[in-house]
């Protein structure tokens, strides 16, 4: 951050009127400061607050950070905030008093106000979003309840999510279709590299191709829009999955050009653990049934009928609410900016140490938080115990298909000492 902005930063965030400050008691301490650090931030662009610590030092008082342990693997699945964290377990403890009464008759009155906000969030209309558990749920939500005969064929990747391959090939052993599988070389910066290894797949039997907005196993961001409009040339359904995208950096779903998309609100969002959305575009709706069936018609034109879950976490449910007010109170530039920084901040230390691979992508436009390393020569497996038994760094190996490397995701909460660390770990594997 240049030194004017960094000394606007700081004088702002001295000047807190006695006004203020009276009023501030009735707010935790980390709840003042933070608000104070807002403020303090109006004027200075998302770019140059990325790498401004005292700014983010606030942000990160907004989580229980574990003292003893760096969390590094954030992709897989996110801590909620504080005011997350109390509205779920406020819900909870009101649940118990009478649950048929408090979850169905008055925190399930929350669900049109939610699916609003998610809309509003996802740039659609309340009418294609579906509230659910995670996007696994809802992505097979869609495998399951397309109309495809014997024959039909579907284009995915070798690196898609195993969930969603795994329900692909359930599909292909039942019905009979086929999955015309791609292979990508990642990573990749080249956009007609990345959407002619789809186009070229298609077939006049294609009638779905499933695309991962950004590979969860290396952070790869792909360019779903070019690939999406050259479907739908085709007459080609184009399924999303958006697990990894969504709150992470600044988009609206259409401009996907999506059928279908499907995220889980507890990774970007910060929203409590099994949380999720579906997005359906409206005119979509009525030729997909439900995995769970409804009483009425199952190809009824209403996106609720895939929320037929049965008895449900509403408490859960209704505390995605305040992680929709935390992601707008952060916004989403500066949260997009400060999640690349922090990712370019820890790969660009190491990229020069010998033997040190990148997987990832340094571009914005090709990849945010998540990045991959590895070491030649060495294990996988290995980097990733040797970080956390020596540095106690918590991040993940990952062995799939032609991507081998850990997986390293920092937050918003992540501080700079914090990836100091984790360099002094990868640099220290290398040389040993």
């Amino acid at each position: 951050m240049p030194a004017t902005s960094r000394r606007r930063f700081i004088q702002r965030a001295g000047a807190f009127s006695a006004t203020a400050f009276l009023a501030s008691f009735a707010q935790p301490a980390w709840s003042r400061n933070l608000e104070k650090a807002l403020r303090s931030a109006d004027g200075i662009s998302p770019s140059e607050l990325a790498s401004e610590e005292d700014f983010w030092y606030y942000i990160q008082q907004s989580f229980t950070v574990a003292p003893g342990l760096i969390n590094l693997n954030n992709g897989g699945v996110s801590p909620a905030p504080k005011t997350v964290q109390d509205a779920m377990k406020r819900y909870y403890d009101l649940s118990n008093e009478a649950p048929s009464y408090y979850m169905w008759r008055i925190l399930d009155q929350g669900r049109e106000p939610l699916r609003q906000n998610l809309a509003i969030m996802a740039g659609c209309s309340a009418e294609e979003i579906a509230i659910n558990r995670n996007s696994s749920e809802g992505l097979e939500t869609v495998i399951f309840g397309l109309q495809l005969k014997a024959g039909d064929e579907i284009v995915a990747a070798k690196q898609d999510y195993s969930n969603m391959i795994n329900a692909y090939k359930q599909r292909e052993m039942r019905d009979g279709i086929k999955i015309v599988w791609i292979n990508l070389e990642l990573p990749s910066e080249d956009e007609n590299y990345l959407a002619s290894q789809y186009i070229n797949a298609f077939s006049p039997k294609t009638k779905v191709v499933h695309i991962t907005h950004i590979i969860n196993w290396n952070g790869q961001i792909l360019p779903v829009r070019k690939i999406a409009q050259e479907a739908h040339k085709r007459g080609i359904e184009v399924v999303v999955d958006g697990a990894h995208s969504f709150a992470h950096f600044d988009f609206k779903v259409p401009d996907l050009d999506a059928d279908y998309f499907a995220a889980s609100l507890h990774k970007w969002l910060y929203a409590p653990i099994g949380s999720g959305m579906l997005y359906v575009k409206k005119e979509k709706i009525k030729n997909i049934f439900p995995l769970f069936a409804t009483s009425e018609n199952p190809l009824k034109d209403d996106i609720r009928k895939f929320e037929n879950l049965g008895t449900r976490p509403f408490f859960i449910e209704q505390a995605i609410g305040k992680a929709i007010e935390f992601h707008d109170m952060i916004g989403p530039e500066r949260k997009e900016k400060r999640l690349h920084y922090l990712k370019n901040y820890w790969m660009e230390k190491v990229r020069t140490i010998p033997k040190v691979e990148l997987h990832t992508s340094l571009m914005p436009k090709w990849g945010c938080a998540i990045g991959s390393v590895s070491v030649t020569g060495k294990k996988v497996g290995d980097l990733d115990s040797f970080l956390f038994d020596k540095y106690k760094i918590h991040t993940v190996g990952i062995e799939w298909e032609n991507i081998h490397g850990v997986r390293v995701t920092p937050n918003v909460y992540t501080t700079l000492k914090n990836l100091d660390v984790l360099v002094e770990g990868i640099t220290a594997f290398a040389k040993s």
